[in-house]
């Protein structure tokens, strides 16, 4: 019954460079912000154990390269997912555009098997910079009632504005998913079947 309780999520975080995809990722693992802005290069990925409606989760959560230029790197890294994040900046309108294109690229490289149902959530960020926004919040609305509601919040990395209600109702819609496909044997067989193909992409 102990290994029932436990499970695995991979979830990978999409968006252009620039956008907060890393900062959002380590204020929610690690509560940790930097202003300083690094290139991610090809694709890393922290982990974070959370309780989930009683249920004790790792999210294995995947940052990946927004540059075209490392975009090709990235793909391996989307089979397997279990839940997608897409991140615009809220300042950025061209951002907020690409938002469709991230969606249709993960559709089609990641291939999950049941598309027109997959837990995506988008988010916008970088709230806190109010006076630069160019992205109003009911265009973004707008946007994931037309692509089948998705989950939408605005969150700031900087203030940890929605950082952890975003990530663990992420979380929540995957877990829910789960029973579908098997029950039985998805905690116990899935997990470490990922957790081998993980290693093998990180050597």
């Amino acid at each position: 019954m102990a290994q029932r309780k436990r499970a695995l999520l991979k979830v990978i975080v999409l968006g252009d460079s620039g956008v907060g995809k890393t900062s959002l990722i380590n204020q929610f693992a690690q509560h940790k912000f930097s202003e300083q802005y690094k290139v991610t290069i090809g694709a890393d990925f922290l982990t974070k154990e959370v309780i989930v409606d009683g249920r004790q989760v790792t999210m294995q959560i995947w940052d990946t390269a927004g540059l075209e230029r490392f975009q090709s790197l990235g793909v391996a890294f989307y089979r397997g997912s279990d839940a997608c994040i897409l991140v615009y900046d809220v300042t950025a309108n061209k951002t907020f555009e690409n938002l469709e294109s991230w969606k249709d690229e993960f559709l089609f490289q990641g291939s999950p098997t049941d598309p027109e149902n997959f837990p995506f959530i988008v988010l916008g960020n970088k709230s806190d910079l109010e006076d630069q926004r160019t992205v109003p919040t009911k265009r973004a609305e707008g946007w994931c009632q037309s692509k089948g509601n998705l989950l939408f919040y605005e969150t700031s990395a900087k203030d940890n504005s929605n950082v952890e209600e975003a990530f663990m109702e992420i979380a929540r819609i995957a877990l829910r998913r789960e029973p579908q496909e098997d029950p039985e044997v998805k905690d116990t067989v899935d997990v470490d079947t990922k957790q081998t193909d993980d290693k093998k992409c990180n050597c």
